[in-house]
């Protein structure tokens, strides 16, 4: 359990010390990272077994899919 705790606090407190660079180019990385995942994911890309109603069908998408 000390250890863990350890790790912790060498963590915060290097987050904490950070300047104001660092900062900065944590939050475009967690911007970027946002972007990627939550706006591109809902607009672009679709679930492909969405309009399938079956077992089979899906199946039958996968295979399709596998086999181009």
């Amino acid at each position: 359990m000390e250890r863990l705790r350890r790790i912790w606090l060498f963590y915060y407190d290097g987050f904490r010390n950070m300047s104001s660079l660092g900062r900065t180019l944590w939050i475009v990385v967690l911007l970027k990272l946002f972007i990627m995942f939550a706006i591109l994911r809902v607009f672009f890309f679709r679930p492909a077994l969405a309009d399938c109603e079956t077992d089979a069908e899906k199946s039958m998408v996968v295979i399709e899919n596998l086999t181009k």
